[in-house]
């Protein structure tokens, strides 16, 4: 298990190699990753501990999959200038039920093969007093303001209930230690300080040794964030962001960051991925395409995977995947169908097209640009058409000479972004 991660970048700091190596090696181990359910879905940055926790599991250890309802009415103040919005108890109790069904895409929870946990459960029933006498003397304020989380929100102002962050994720692992042997905690790199906060707790209170291990805080090669558009974040739920939206995010990749991507968002195997280095032009776009298909049929299942596929094969006239490539992936091979069902596409009325639609607005309608004004500049600087045709004014008008032959509107923003307006 060590070796998967270390070869697919997974990966960014440790406690002890040597130990970790071992443990992995020799044992079965449970370990965990928790995600606080501050929306009702989770979005693509978190996906890299998501895919952590499911190698796990296939590789025959036990994953906890911790949903912060405790800790989520706090929030984690790790990597923000500022401090979190507190959301409600029933907001809190809402986004979990939510998570919940989600992260069971990916990681198969019966007969104890994994263990879904809500904090809450005992987080919410603590004593103050006695929390703060069993466990809040074993933390330094002087440590735990050395923290970089800490030290970061110092400068504007750190709220003493996010302060009390740490000791509740630590009591956490303490927690899963004593009532499920978990000897591993997993996570974004800006947990390091809490996950070692936790480890500590675990060694004073018990004098066992635990382990923890860090994951990048991925950016994309120009330094992008990873899972932000010009729209907005990229979710994992099918209503906040579509199969055929989600496999798009994944087909625009940029050339260098192919080969990571599969390492980390998909099960192909390593050798195959490797491939990709030598890899340029139509054969690099197939290499998009599978790891666009593998990331969405995680997410998604086959179906979704294969319906966006033809989709986008279909819309852009793509050549099909080389069976030499991937052979391991369940990317269709046969010929493109043009199939183009999944595009997102909204409804209007030939009443509403009588008079035309300015571009600039219809782009900013369809979801094709964030704002107005970003609109106005893709239209200006010839990123934008209509059936094909290049729009030469984003004052242009969009009516009813547009309408094809299948009473359809086609919307292009750039090279792959399409959009369908269906006239009835």
């Amino acid at each position: 298990m060590y070796d998967v991660f270390l070869e697919r970048g997974f990966i960014e700091q440790i406690t002890d190699e040597a130990l970790i190596q071992d443990l992995l090696h020799n044992n079965r181990i449970t370990c965990y990753a928790g995600f606080d359910p501050t929306a009702v879905s989770l979005h693509i940055g978190s996906l890299v501990p998501i895919m952590a926790i499911a190698h796990m599991q296939r590789q025959g250890h036990r994953p906890i999959v911790l949903v912060g309802g405790g800790t989520g009415l706090i929030g984690d103040p790790s990597g923000k200038s500022e401090m979190r919005h507190i959301l409600k108890p029933d907001q809190i109790a809402h986004n979990t039920q939510y998570l919940e069904k989600q992260l069971s895409r990916y990681v198969d929870f019966n007969e104890g093969k994994a263990v879904l946990l809500n904090n809450a459960d005992w987080l919410a029933d603590l004593k103050y007093v006695e929390f703060l006498r069993d466990i809040g003397r074993h933390f330094s304020v002087n440590r735990m303001l050395a923290a970089e989380s800490y030290r970061i929100r110092l400068e504007k102002g750190l709220n003493f209930i996010e302060f009390n962050y740490m000791l509740l994720q630590a009591y956490d692992f303490l927690y899963l230690f004593q009532h499920y042997d978990c000897v591993l905690q997993m996570g974004g790199n800006d947990q390091w300080g809490n996950m070692l906060a936790g480890a500590d707790l675990i060694r004073r209170v018990e004098g066992k040794t635990v382990h923890c291990m860090t994951f990048p805080l991925l950016t994309t090669s120009l330094g992008h964030k990873m899972g932000k558009t010009e729209t907005g974040a990229v979710w994992l739920d099918p209503e906040l962001t579509s199969p055929y939206e989600y496999y798009q995010y994944w087909i625009n990749t940029d050339d260098a960051d192919v080969e990571r991507f599969l390492a980390l968002f998909t099960f192909l195997p390593m050798e195959e991925i490797r491939q990709t280095k030598g890899l340029a032009n139509s054969q690099l776009n197939m290499a998009k395409a599978v790891l666009a298909f593998e990331a969405t049929k995680i997410t998604h299942g086959e179906d979704a995977a294969i319906a966006a596929w033809k989709a986008s094969s279909g819309a852009f006239k793509t050549r099909s995947v080389d069976p030499v490539l991937f052979p391991s992936s369940k990317i269709p091979r046969g010929d493109v169908t043009g199939d183009i069902s999944a595009i997102p596409s909204i409804t209007k009325t030939r009443k509403d097209l009588e008079a035309g639609i300015p571009a600039f607005k219809l782009f900013h309608d369809a979801g094709l640009c964030g704002t107005s004004g970003e609109a106005r500049r893709v239209i200006a600087q010839g990123g934008g058409y209509v059936n094909e045709q290049q729009i030469t004014s984003f004052e242009e008008r969009i009516g009813l000479n547009h309408i094809n032959d299948q009473a359809e509107i086609r919307l292009r923003k750039g090279k792959k972004k399409y959009f369908i307006i269906k006239v009835t």
